[in-house]
């Protein structure tokens, strides 16, 4: 996996906890800089953290799953990325009343905005990548991201969000579907 397609996915899993950011920010409760901090270093680390975890949780089945590793990767991707497609198309507005950087609501928040990357660590196990450089790349395009959105998120308002989570998932079915494709043609 070349550090472009890392990157590529990093920010698509990004998406997810940099709209929650900038809703975050637009809904006005990152506007200092503690609620800042918190809200990206906790979607930094659990962005981190879940993939490692599907990756250790798939290691253990490579070897069984080698002959269609591609399809797997490509339908894990795809399901994370049409789910998030469908979760920017939702017009039903969050709203908030507690604070979404402190306590358990943040992390309820990071836990959710990293359920894909789990996937994707699973994916990574089965075609053979070794997770600690994407992992760590994943964490921190998804911390700076974050940061991002929450500075954007100050100007901008709730709309660009759901952008940005439609866009996330794109890129993951784009990525699903890259895997598959080279697969396929080799």
């Amino acid at each position: 996996m070349t550090i472009f397609e890392i990157i590529i996915i990093a920010l698509g899993l990004a998406m997810d906890a940099s709209a929650v950011s900038l809703a975050a920010a637009a809904a006005g409760f990152a506007n200092n800089a503690r609620a800042m901090f918190r809200l990206s270093f906790h979607f930094g680390l659990f962005q981190f953290l879940m993939p490692v975890l599907g990756w250790l949780m798939g290691v253990g089945f490579v070897s069984h799953f080698k002959a269609f590793d591609h399809w797997i990767a490509f339908l894990l991707l795809s399901f994370v990325g049409v789910r998030m497609i469908l979760g920017g198309m939702d017009k039903t507005p969050a709203t908030r009343k507690k604070d979404p950087s402190r306590g358990m609501t943040m992390v309820m928040l990071s836990v959710a905005t990293s359920i894909d990357a789990l996937a994707v660590g699973l994916s990574l196990a089965v075609l053979g990548v070794n997770i600690w450089y994407p992992g760590i790349m994943i964490g921190i395009i998804t911390t700076i991201m974050s940061l991002l959105a929450i500075k954007a998120g100050k100007k901008l308002g709730v709309m660009f969000g759901k952008r940005m989570e439609i866009f996330g998932g794109i890129v993951l079915v784009f990525i699903g579907t890259r895997i598959l494709c080279s697969h396929m043609i080799l």
